[in-house]
């Protein structure tokens, strides 16, 4: 199986689009920081402002599960894949081509 080149995928893809793929609501904004409800564990307290997300330098915590990481991590715990198999789901959802590592 090829490998996928992360570093690209998280250059072409930012925060903003994965928690619109995500159907994130935020429950507040301030500058570039949303907050709102864990997309990773599923708060169901639609008020919840547990989860934390900034759209510029992409990055995410929840401070009630732990989880942490960039705009990538976040795709892959939210939806329970390996990083390898989130990128490309990530990428195909985005229409954008997968960009693979070409070892020749």
């Amino acid at each position: 199986m090829p490998g996928v080149d992360f570093k690209t995928v998280r250059a072409l893809v930012s925060m903003g689009q994965v928690l619109q793929l995500l159907e994130f609501v935020a429950v507040e904004r301030v500058a570039d920081q949303v907050r709102g409800p864990c997309p990773v564990h599923r708060s169901t307290t639609p008020r919840s402002r547990s989860f934390s997300a900034n759209l510029t330098k992409h990055t995410y915590r929840c401070f009630s599960c732990g989880s942490a990481g960039n705009q990538l991590d976040l795709w892959a715990a939210a939806t329970q894949a390996d990083l390898h198999a989130a990128a490309i789901e990530l990428c195909e959802k985005l229409g954008l081509d997968v960009p693979w590592i070409r070892h020749w």
